[in-house]
């Protein structure tokens, strides 16, 4: 078949009618055609073709995809799930000690008015003198 040479214009008028286009949607499933032929043939773009595709195509009817996976695929997303939520539990709990310490060095700071977050690059033997010498003024 003769090829057409349209100009950027021409291309844009044109519609492809609906008949036309299931038509040739019919063509590439059934393998009669491919879409690189039917582009050049018709002088239209891949991704006007593949919108046909979709629309039109045994695969537009159905809602569903269909994945494939390998039973070892399957088995390596539970055990990656499994050990994400292992590891969201081990954070919570993390999350806890972090803010349970917090809380007991507000608590030593008021109760032995010390600022310990301040002084934390002390070593802990100084802390400790900071600490009796606070507690012996009281």
């Amino acid at each position: 078949m003769k090829e057409i040479s349209l100009t950027f214009e021409e291309r844009q008028r044109r519609k492809f009618s609906e008949s036309f286009k299931r038509k040739k949607v019919q063509e590439i499933e059934s393998g009669q055609t491919k879409i690189a032929e039917l582009c050049r043939q018709y002088d239209t773009h891949r991704s006007s073709v593949y919108k046909w595709l979709n629309k039109y195509g045994n695969m537009a009817t159905k809602k569903e995809k269909l994945i494939v996976e390998t039973e070892s695929d399957t088995k390596q997303l539970i055990a990656k799930d499994k050990e994400i939520a292992m590891l969201k539990i081990l954070l919570a709990e993390k999350q806890m000690v972090i803010d349970f310490q917090a809380k007991m060095i507000d608590i030593a700071e008021d109760m032995y008015q010390v600022d310990i977050k301040k002084k934390f690059e002390m070593k802990p033997s100084e802390i400790i003198k900071n600490i009796e010498k606070s507690t012996r003024t009281h």
